[in-house]
């Protein structure tokens, strides 16, 4: 008899797995859709619980509090979907397109390609971060994290450069993270592109020539070397 109520109980633990999987990806797609139509403060919890099928319970108990449920809406953004945030960030297909890229300026212009979408996507979440953080002192930081992150990714890249022989010469790693940091900013992108009226397509071009210009070495450096 115990042989055949184990494989029932596997059955049943992996299906409870699903379920539990799969309500977690309807409650940060339903909270997405809220937060990026009504902002953070304007989107109540209940409001959220309706939305995706669940009790309010469910919410706080799966994600803490409504601070933590953001994050996991931020991560999935960022990620390219919910199903994509468990993935590492070296293994999503346009990172690794970078990574793998053997010459520099194609390197550099695929890694200004990959902004356009991350500042689409994650542009009018993180306007409502900004917008909540002074009622919710999570927020802050939730966003100190954010960009310690970004600035810690992009610190990679520039890293990735030197170690390659790609730096300009003279450009430290710390200078080159951050004028990476500075330029792939949303509010870089949000003064061009939603202040100056700057098409997606102008934005990237702009990227492309600015971070080739500011990381690799120009003509007469790459002959000398």
């Amino acid at each position: 008899m115990s042989e055949d109520v184990k494989p029932r109980r596997r059955y049943v633990s992996r299906r409870r797995r699903e379920q539990a999987a799969q309500t977690r990806r309807d409650i940060v797609a339903a909270a997405g859709r809220l937060f990026r139509e009504r902002g953070y403060g304007g989107t109540p919890m209940p409001l959220i619980a309706v939305e995706a099928g669940v009790v309010v319970e469910t919410i706080y108990r799966v994600f803490g509090s409504k601070a933590g449920l953001f994050r996991a809406v931020m991560e999935a953004v960022l990620a390219g979907g919910a199903a994509r945030a468990d993935i590492p960030v070296e293994e999503r297909p346009a990172i690794r397109a970078v990574i793998d890229e053997p010459d520099p300026r194609r390197q550099v212009a695929l890694y200004a390609a990959t902004q356009p979408g991350v500042h689409r996507r994650a542009g009018p979440l993180l306007r409502a971060l900004v917008g909540g953080m002074a009622t919710d002192p999570e927020l802050r930081t939730l966003w100190d994290e954010m960009e310690a992150w970004r600035l810690d990714g992009q610190g990679r890249f520039v890293a990735m450069l030197a170690e390659r022989r790609r730096l300009r010469p003279g450009l430290s790693l710390e200078e080159g993270r951050d004028i990476v940091w500075t330029l792939c900013s949303l509010g870089v992108h949000d003064l061009l592109v939603v202040e100056r009226g700057w098409s997606s397509e102008r934005y990237l071009e702009w990227l492309t020539r600015a971070l080739t210009q500011e990381l690799l070495p120009d003509e007469a450096e790459r002959s000398s070397g």
